[in-house]
């Protein structure tokens, strides 16, 4: 197995709960579930779009500082807390992966608190997104 790098977003969840926020075994990137929690607590309040922008944006931020790019997700995992909120979710996840196309799953799941609408992970093989704008 190859050398491991990790990045912390510096979430109160990392330490306490004893994760990272992404960790890179040789080209391989994967991406903890993220919220769309900033230095002050939740971003985008009751909008699950929203909060799905700024958890993509934490993850894209990820994947950057271990070396990969968005084009290289090549699976997404999204938990939302209301079925109903999948559309909007999606056309979000539509905006980031349209051109990439990663496999991917949305799911219903009670997420670390009810403020929290949407939780994303995602998956990339650095190089994987080769040849994509």
């Amino acid at each position: 197995m190859g050398k491991r790098q990790s990045v912390s977003s510096g979430t109160v969840w990392e330490s306490m709960a004893g994760y990272c926020r992404a960790i890179r075994i040789d080209d391989r990137i994967l991406v903890s579930g993220t919220t769309a929690t900033g230095p002050d607590g939740l971003v985008g309040g009751a909008d699950a779009a929203a909060q799905a922008r700024y958890a993509l944006d934490k993850i894209e931020a990820a994947i950057r500082q271990l070396g990969g790019r968005l084009e290289d997700v090549v699976r997404t995992r999204v938990y939302v807390s209301n079925i109903d909120h999948w559309e909007a979710v999606a056309r979000v996840h539509g905006e980031r992966f349209g051109h990439i196309r990663p496999v991917n799953t949305l799911v219903e799941a009670r997420l670390v608190g009810p403020e929290y609408l949407v939780e994303i992970e995602a998956e990339a093989i650095v190089g994987a997104g080769e040849g994509r704008a």
